[in-house]
């Protein structure tokens, strides 16, 4: 499951107190990296924009609450969300076009929200599907809004995945389990 944060404020080293205004103030122990320390690497990949933002550090608040002028902070913004692969719902009105009738292996993921070993595997079923794109279709199934699919192939628990061929089912693997497992299984029919 691919999520999208929409952003993360990251403070500059501008945004901080100095070190002259810290000494006057009695820091707690949970404030000493703001003293002295190395400067974080920049990443590639990662927009550095400003932003004016209220923010406090410890007990110390910056803002206009504050009565202080605010200060400018870092708004830092994911952009390689291009490169991520997000792994399509289907529901019953899709069902048949995109895995019966697919050209391609189909790995289907049987979830829904509140199960946690769902969660768990999500991820392992966005890798998959970025490493086998061209090759297997990866799609999944929320068991609460599409129970009829889930029904017609005998879903009893969940997280189940499915790998159909030519519109058959061929092979079905429950549980939480590694990745090295759903690879087996769909090297079997690639």
């Amino acid at each position: 499951m691919a999520t999208v944060l929409d952003s993360i404020v990251v403070p500059r080293s501008s945004a901080l107190p100095s070190s002259a205004a810290l000494s006057r103030i009695p820091a707690p122990s949970s404030l000493s990296f703001l003293s002295a320390g190395p400067r974080l690497p920049r990443y590639r990949g990662l927009k550095v924009g400003s932003a004016l933002r209220t923010r406090s550090v410890g007990s110390l608040s910056y803002g206009p609450a504050s009565g202080r002028a605010s200060r400018r902070g870092g708004l830092v913004v994911c952009e390689a969300q291009d490169t991520a692969v997000e792994v399509a719902a289907v529901s019953d009105a899709t069902w048949q076009s995109l895995v019966l009738d697919s050209e391609f292996p189909v790995l289907v993921e049987f979830w829904a929200p509140w199960c946690g070993p769902c969660r768990m595997i999500h991820p392992i079923i966005d890798e998959l599907a970025k490493q086998y794109a061209g090759k297997l279709k990866c799609y999944k199934v929320n068991t609460d809004e599409s129970a009829s699919i889930a029904t017609r192939y005998g879903i009893r628990s969940i997280p189940t995945v499915i790998i159909f061929k030519g519109g058959e089912k061929k092979d079905a693997v429950i549980g939480a389990v590694p990745k090295s497992t759903l690879t087996t299984s769909i090297e079997k029919f690639l």
